[in-house]
């Protein structure tokens, strides 16, 4: 039996952002205490995407751990690479509570956080202190009051701050909870913001004798010309990887329930068939020119091979976690065991 199953009644009686930070704080004291070792892995199965070797193809998405607190205890429950952020360049709150909402019947969540973190510095010195050696993702993104035409200007202050500490580095343009963001997605704007996020990651590297790949984040509510001109700015720039997809706008399946009505991004099993057809939608038009992260809605295995089939190299899971605990982590990485 899964013991998370004898926990989520209490957590759910909580709040969801208090379960939240209880749970973070949980995981590190279990680290802590040694308890992690305690925690059946998932057998070594190593994928070698955007030149990196990762342990296994399951990883944790962005926004459980958006400061880097619990990278110990994390990466403890078994994922082949752990994502944190989004991260912004200096400290914001976020939006005003309530933000979070579990819709429990449709196995979803509603998230208007906001970007809520401590800032890139409090971040780094959280890495600098982990213990943890593995593939680490810096997810990046944009200060609220940044106006939207000097967003690039946030990226790249994270970029540089980031960069040596991160095996990996996402540029999140996708959150619906940041006013204009998606805008980013356009063709004209993406295009100027990768051309200079290509130029100073060639800097850092140089800078670092270090090369740390760059992946974009895009929405799962885009058409298939959006994902068209999306897939020829990533082949042009010559971007390393791509993570489809963030939360979606839509309200489909989930319109009568409670908090169903609330604003925000709608993530778990809602997402799933939006997230895939993305997927597959790219991996036709880019063709294997760079590798896709597959997430959304994964709350099985099966989901998991779903993503994988559609044209994904590795996948991510937040929300399915909060519904099924770690078991999740150990029954995806043996669904997609030498796929």
């Amino acid at each position: 039996m899964n013991p998370y199953n004898l926990l989520r009644p209490a957590l759910f009686t909580l709040d969801p952002e208090t379960a939240h930070d209880a749970t973070l704080t949980s995981l590190n004291t279990a680290y802590c205490l040694g308890l992690s070792r305690l925690i059946a892995q998932p057998k070594a199965d190593p994928r070698t995407v955007m030149g990196i070797t990762f342990p296994n193809p399951v990883g944790l998405a962005a926004g459980l751990d958006k400061n880097g607190d619990c990278i110990n205890g994390l990466a403890a429950l078994g994922f082949g690479f752990i994502e944190i952020g989004t991260i912004t360049p200096r400290p914001q709150p976020g939006n005003p509570r309530p933000r979070l909402f579990r819709l429990p019947a449709a196995h979803a969540i509603i998230n208007r956080m906001g970007f809520n973190n401590d800032g890139v510095e409090a971040l780094v010195a959280n890495v600098e202190r982990a213990q943890f050696k593995g593939v680490l993702g810096i997810n990046i993104g944009k200060n609220a009051v940044t106006p939207i035409e000097n967003a690039a200007d946030d990226y790249l202050i994270c970029l540089r701050k980031v960069y040596a500490h991160a095996s990996y580095v996402t540029v999140n343009i996708s959150s619906p909870n940041t006013k204009n963001l998606r805008q980013l997605q356009g063709g004209d704007e993406l295009d100027a913001l990768l051309s200079q996020l290509k130029t100073e990651q060639e800097k850092l590297a140089q800078q670092h004798a270090k090369y740390v790949p760059l992946a974009l984040k895009i929405a799962p509510d885009l058409d298939s010309e959006q994902i068209k001109q999306i897939a020829s700015l990533l082949i042009k720039h010559r971007i390393d990887g791509v993570i489809a997809s963030n939360t979606t706008l839509s309200r489909e399946g989930v319109e009568t329930l409670v908090h169903g009505s609330e604003t925000g991004g709608l993530s778990g099993a809602p997402v799933r068939d939006k997230s895939t057809a993305v997927i597959r939608a790219l991996a036709t038009e880019l063709q294997g020119a760079l590798p896709i992260i597959g997430v959304g809605g994964i709350l099985n295995g099966a989901d998991a091979l779903e993503k994988m089939q559609a044209g994904a190299s590795l996948v991510q899971i937040y929300s399915g976690l909060i519904y099924r605990g770690q078991g999740l982590i150990t029954e995806c990485a043996a669904a997609l065991k030498a796929k």
